[in-house]
């Protein structure tokens, strides 16, 4: 019986020079579109969601995709010139060229994989090490890191923040432990993706001096590993929320400090807010101009990386026109005449 060559870019719908992301992506719209839990008696699905996981079995493995890339060019070659030879011997013709690879062959087990995949790989075979499943290797890989965006107010950028999180991610199927095979056979459970859908309650820690566009690591909270290899990560990215009267500048925080007439001339005391959410008292010396910059040294935003250390509070003054009776106008004119005199 011949075995037919597997065109896994096409099964993907990907271009030969995909990428590793883009081919992860492409694997789990059609997993998604094909899955037997979404086509519950439909056969054709269901045969349909085995090749997609055939495909991507082998190009989301860079050795997998290596030995494949190099030998489906030799297969329709092969099989011209050589009609109604077993495909065994194909192994024994290609190790026999300069350079080749060496392909081992087992029985059909079925385990859900094509007579083309068996003969290239045998089952799981050449694979990186892992946890063993009826004697078959299984492909080791890291789970892949998830973002996710949280907003934050600038307070609690300051003082650092907790956040709950639901998050709806894949985890490792608990049958067949990420696998996707047992017993030489598809996971009833999982239908071969080795994974589930979960919804996860994290409670995430955001640390003081975070900034717009922070990313804030979660170890190991990312998707879950693929044969016993560890999950990814999670990162959180920060989205700052607007907070009237300030503007940050890296660690330092710029904010604008209303002040009466009377105290800009006189000299006086104004509260100022802080990024924290305190007021600290600011004393104003006498002809204080509009516009005038104090610098309160420690009192601006703590530096991510060393939280001990604070930016400065830049405090602007905006002098605020008092509402003038007729009779404090007639004293202003007086004091303007007096002046240009």
């Amino acid at each position: 019986m011949a075995v037919e060559y597997k065109d896994y870019y096409r099964t993907l719908g990907v271009g030969r020079n995909a990428t590793e992301k883009e081919i992860r992506a492409a694997y789990r719209k059609l997993a998604r579109k094909y899955h037997p839990d979404v086509n519950p008696g439909n056969k054709e699905a269901e045969a349909r969601f085995k090749e997609i996981n055939e495909a991507y079995q082998v190009l989301s493995d860079p050795e997998k995709r290596q030995k494949y890339d190099r030998f489906g060019a030799d297969w329709e070659r092969y099989r011209e010139t050589s009609p109604g030879a077993r495909e065994t011997d194909f192994g024994r013709w290609f190790t026999g060229r300069t350079g080749g690879v060496h392909f081992e062959y087992e029985p059909a087990d079925g385990g859900g994989f094509s007579d083309f995949f068996r003969t290239l790989f045998g089952s799981f075979a050449g694979t990186r090490t892992g946890p063993t499943t009826a004697g078959q290797r299984v492909r080791m890989q890291r789970g892949a890191d998830i973002e996710q965006e949280v907003e934050v107010s600038l307070e609690e950028a300051y003082n650092g923040a907790t956040r709950i999180l639901q998050l709806q991610t894949e985890e490792n199927c608990p049958e067949c432990g990420g696998v996707g095979i047992r017993q030489s056979q598809l996971c009833d459970t999982c239908r071969g993706r080795g994974t589930v859908t979960r919804r996860r309650r994290i409670e995430a820690k955001i640390p003081a001096g975070v900034y717009d566009g922070a990313r804030v690591r979660i170890a190991g909270q990312g998707e879950p590993g693929v044969g016993g290899a560890p999950a990814g990560d999670l990162y959180l990215r920060i989205k700052l929320l607007p907070s009237p009267g300030f503007e940050l500048e890296g660690a330092d925080v710029h904010v604008d400090v209303p002040v009466d007439l009377y105290t800009c001339a006189l000299g006086g005391e104004v509260q100022v807010p802080t990024p924290g959410g305190k007021r600290l008292m600011l004393t104003i010396p006498p002809n204080t101009n509009s516009g005038t910059v104090f610098r309160l040294r420690g009192q601006g935003m703590p530096v991510l990386q060393n939280p001990s250390k604070k930016g400065d509070l830049l405090a602007k003054v905006s002098v605020r026109l008092p509402k003038l009776s007729e009779q404090q106008k007639d004293l202003l004119r007086r004091m303007r005449e007096m002046g240009s005199s």
